[in-house]
């Protein structure tokens, strides 16, 4: 067994064995989550998800068969956010400081890591967008975006977790075909983690609910390692990833974080009241079992993330997959819109 599968069967069974232990101590210590208000979940299930996907990920690491000094920013943000989600599951904190822990882990990939968004390639004609002064603006408000795009998704068993995991796999075989070794082994061990936590948290035959969830503790982890894989692989030196092609890969959770807040706003209200109109919310509304819901945005997920990766390797202009990614974003609106008009919208 070679020392990188080693590393990927440590964080998966690390995360299997801590998911087993930390249930119970979820239930007697209240680390819950309750049916209540749009929750569609019945009864309590431990928010254990998150916390057992950074012990196992940290206990697997060392066993990386390669050198991991650049990834120390990126442990520190995945603890930070870790245990800043794991005090919001216990008791709700508000907007202010979820933000400000978010912005904070971004600082650290910033300043750091000194990894933020210098080149955004040539979005709008033949010459690179330079964000210039506002790299690390701009690069605080992708990550933040990021985190809470996969956030918002975590309003359905296994959908927040498979997108990630679906998302890592998909950086893993980039990076590994652009010779990036390092980045193509810490990805699959952080696939490795997310399956195992997704053990628990898809529904399976004979078991018709998930078992525990990520909470906005697994959420945050799992945002903040997707957002600093896609800033580090799009950007020099060493790019093995063009930035427009991000956005094919991270489809599904950025158009649906996009329109949800717009419409909130449009509405007048609260762009972080949650509710019950995302995607997969409308899928079930118009008939569509949990798991076939699931199934149907993973396979659109991937498909579109294989759009953005062929044309990239075809040399289609970034002018043109930009722009493509905006009528596909517009369609993907109205559509919805459309949709709910016609189904009727939850109360």
């Amino acid at each position: 067994m070679s020392q990188t599968a080693l590393a990927c069967l440590t964080g998966l069974l690390a995360t299997l064995i801590l998911i087993l232990l930390l249930i119970p101590l979820a239930h007697r210590i209240g680390l819950v989550d309750s049916s209540r208000g749009h929750k569609l979940h019945q009864g309590e299930v431990p928010l254990v998800g998150g916390i057992a996907m950074l012990c196992g990920f940290l206990f697997a690491v060392p066993a990386v068969p390669v050198g991991l000094m650049e990834f120390r920013p990126l442990f520190a943000g995945l603890a930070l956010l870790t245990l800043v989600g794991l005090l919001d599951d216990f008791k709700e904190l508000d907007p202010f400081s979820r933000f400000a822990a978010q912005i904070a882990a971004g600082l650290l990939m910033a300043l750091w890591g000194n990894l933020s968004i210098t080149n955004l390639g040539p979005l709008l004609g033949t010459t690179d967008v330079l964000p210039g002064p506002w790299a690390i603006p701009f690069t605080l408000f992708s990550v933040v975006g990021v985190i809470n795009a996969l956030n918002m998704q975590d309003g359905m068993d296994g959908l927040a977790g498979s997108q990630a995991c679906l998302a890592f796999l998909i950086l893993a075989s980039t990076a590994l075909a652009g010779g990036a070794m390092t980045h193509a082994t810490v990805l699959l061990v952080l696939a490795s983690v997310t399956l195992g936590f997704l053990a628990f948290n898809l529904r399976l035959p004979g078991r018709p609910r998930a078992l525990v969830f990520m909470g906005d503790a697994g959420s945050l982890f799992l945002g903040l390692a997707l957002a600093w894989f896609v800033v580090d692989m799009s950007q020099a030196p060493g790019r093995t990833l063009a930035p427009v092609t991000a956005l094919w890969i991270l489809a599904i959770p950025l158009m649906d974080t996009v329109h949800t807040l717009f419409r909130r706003l449009v509405r007048g209200r609260s762009p972080f009241l949650a509710d019950r109109e995302h995607l997969h919310h409308l899928l079930q509304a118009a008939g569509l079992g949990v798991s076939a819901s699931l199934a149907l945005i993973l396979l659109a997920a991937a498909g579109l993330a294989a759009v953005g990766l062929t044309a990239e390797r075809l040399g289609v202009p970034d002018r043109w997959m930009f722009g493509g990614f905006l009528g596909l974003f517009a369609v993907y609106a109205l559509t919805l819109e459309s949709a709910w008009r016609r189904l009727g919208r939850p109360a």
